[in-house]
């Protein structure tokens, strides 16, 4: 999703008009994977919508040309269209241009800043206010798919939007479902292609390791310090030097977090998964906030 910001259109070969019924009006963002469109839906603006505008997302060039890359689109869409959740950006629809052999998934058009913006704002971090705020039903989206056995994969700040007094969490294009009907769906191939967010990637993800519940926790650790303190916790060292047991022995506690908290925060911060035996649903508490949404 959305980590490069653009005001143009494409000059490339991106249609105007996609499935005869979405106008690309401008580029809102594009990341490793993905290209996200402002979008008009012509259809709904005929029948006199006053907000006709939707997200539209696609494939970059990259990976639109490979065979599987509508596969992997739809699995993003499936796996997304289960969850309901406040703080979990739901998707429309999953649908194909066939003329231009496009497939696209369409979404809520949301409005306001992703949390890798927010903390250029706030160089030295939030307030304990602030953060709870943002921590709270962040963590309880993740507590809510890893329940139904969903994945994120790639937890980091520029993949939660604050918008307005909401938090929403988004872009499953690295997700993965652990168990259900999804499980089935096709998904990247990480050991073929290095896809992890490194600053944000659990080491063991770094290693070769499958996605994990314990690695999106980790992800989502680095995410809170970074929020408390202005600061990485390990400063997006390569993953040779984040797996130095020393540096984490040199891990201080935020100054804008609470002293209680930081026990559950450092367990999540744990390079070794197998020390890091916390769950979303923990760290939620122990950040002060208990389930609202089950």
């Amino acid at each position: 999703m959305p980590t490069v910001a653009s005001n143009e259109r494409s000059t490339g070969e991106t249609p105007e008009i996609l499935a005869g019924r979405y106008r690309l009006e401008r580029m809102l963002g594009a990341g490793g994977m993905g290209v996200v469109w402002r979008a008009r839906d012509l259809l709904h603006e005929q029948y006199g919508d006053p907000e006709p505008y939707v997200a539209l997302k696609m494939l970059s060039e990259q990976f639109s040309e490979s065979p599987d890359a509508s596969a992997l689109l739809y699995s993003e869409f499936a796996l997304t269209r289960q969850l309901r959740h406040p703080n979990v950006l739901h998707p429309y629809t999953f649908e194909v241009d066939a003329a231009h052999r496009q497939a696209f998934i369409t979404m809520e058009l949301m409005h306001g800043i992703t949390l890798d913006k927010l903390l250029c704002e706030k160089p030295s971090g939030l307030t304990w206010h602030e953060l709870k705020a943002i921590a709270v039903p962040l963590l309880d989206a993740l507590a809510y798919i890893h329940g139904r056995g969903v994945l994120h994969g790639d937890l980091k700040p520029s993949n939660v939007m604050l918008s307005g007094e909401e938090v929403r969490l988004f872009d499953f294009g690295l997700g993965l479902a652990e168990k259900g009907p999804c499980k089935r769906l096709p998904h990247l191939d990480r050991k073929r292609l290095k896809a992890w967010t490194p600053g944000y990637a659990a080491p063991e993800l770094l290693e070769g390791a499958t996605l994990s519940a314990a690695a999106d926790v980790y992800s989502v650790a680095c995410l809170l310090y970074e929020l408390a303190s202005g600061n990485h916790p390990f400063r997006r060292l390569p993953s040779t030097q984040a797996r130095d047991a020393r540096l984490e022995r040199q891990l201080n506690a935020p100054r804008n977090l609470p002293r209680r908290c930081w026990p559950a925060l450092r367990a999540a911060l744990a390079f070794d998964p197998r020390q890091r035996d916390i769950s979303a649903a923990q760290l939620r508490d122990a950040l002060g906030g208990g389930s609202f949404w089950w």
